[in-house]
Formats: C-alpha cells, sequence, structure tokens
C-alpha cells in the first residue's frame, strides 16, 4: 500500500484509484484535495475529465437516498464534469449534472443543474454568475496590479519559513488583503 493509500485510509476516504477500479472515469492531471468524496456506491456513473481540480471538502453524488423509505427506491443518475474545471471547496454535484468545459464552481454552491461550457457559478442552487472568459480577465487584471509570490512562500519550498509567513501577511495586508502565489 502506497503512502497516498495510507492517508486516504486513515483519513476514512476510498483512493482515487480504487474508484476508478469500480468503475469510476477519470482523465489526466485530476487533483482531488483532502475530505473530497466521490459517490463510491455508484462510482461508475461519474466521469471527470481532464485538468480537473476538487478543492477540500467538495463532494460529488450520483445518487440521492431520500426517496428510499417513501418509494423503495434511491434517486441515482450519472455526473459528468468536463475538462478544465476547477471545483470549490465544500461544493455539492448533484446527480444527473453535468458539467461543461472551462468551468469554475465556487466555494460551497450546490449543483443541481448542469452547467453549460464557459461559466462560472456558484451559490445555493448555484446559479451563473460570469462567463469563464470574463472571470479569468479580471483575476488577470488583478493579478497584474497586486503582489505576487514565488513559491518560496509555499509549503512546497524547503526555504519557507515563519519569517516567509510573517512577510506574506504584512504585503497582503498593505495590498487590500489579496495577494497571488505561484
Amino acid at each position: 500500500m502506497g503512502i497516498k493509500s495510507l492517508i486516504y485510509k486513515l483519513r476514512g476516504e476510498i483512493p482515487t484509484e480504487v474508484l476508478i477500479q469500480n468503475g469510476l472515469k477519470v482523465g489526466k492531471n485530476f487533483n482531488r484535495f483532502s475530505g473530497v468524496i466521490i459517490d463510491d456506491s455508484h462510482c461508475w456513473l461519474i466521469t471527470i475529465g481532464d485538468n480537473v481540480t476538487i478543492a477540500p471538502r467538495g463532494h460529488i453524488l450520483a445518487h440521492d437516498a431520500s426517496t428510499k423509505n417513501e418509494t423503495g427506491y434511491t434517486r441515482i443518475g450519472t455526473v459528468s464534469i468536463g475538462n478544465d474545471v476547477f471545483i470549490g471547496a465544500e461544493s455539492v454535484i448533484l446527480p444527473g449534472v453535468a458539467i461543461g468545459n472551462r468551468v469554475v464552481v465556487g466555494a460551497g454552491s450546490v449543483v443541481t443543474k448542469s452547467v453549460p461550457d464557459n461559466s462560472v457559478v456558484a451559490g445555493n442552487p448555484a446559479k451563473i454568475i460570469s462567463t469563464y472568459e470574463d472571470f479569468m480577465r479580471k483575476r488577470t487584471q488583478e493579478m497584474e496590479n497586486t503582489i505576487k509570490f514565488d513559491e518560496t512562500y509555499t509549503m512546497r519550498s524547503d526555504e519557507f519559513n515563519d519569517s516567509k509567513k510573517q512577510e506574506m501577511i504584512q504585503k497582503l495586508r498593505e495590498n487590500n488583503g489579496v495577494g497571488y502565489v505561484r
């Protein structure tokens, strides 16, 4: 058992590799952060494209058992997530939803209906708030006009330390609390 599988097991999460063995379809460059739940009881109904990131505690559900007690049946539905998609922290994708290509799902969103290509959605229930292009244009302009930090300001770097943390905090405070890190 690899270290990644061991960590998943300790957290009570099903590793992506196990879900794939059970039928989950996943494209290239899939990033699954901690606490992400992918419906293991119906994972073969879920397809995830290339360059997809699901932020911490996101949920992808292919079943809804709210009907089970009354009808004896559980509602199920396919879930498809396109290419170049970011799903924000603590978002929930419900059964029967198709998310298009180049989509951002804002943190804490509940996606109850399909999302077209080139959209940014947020809220409960999630609604389109912007095009993908407008969102990226705004963020790129913001990035050009604010503080940027290189990788030495991340936990990936051997140079990262308390001094870097304090420097980052100070510079962010001087720049309206927002900046960008590589």
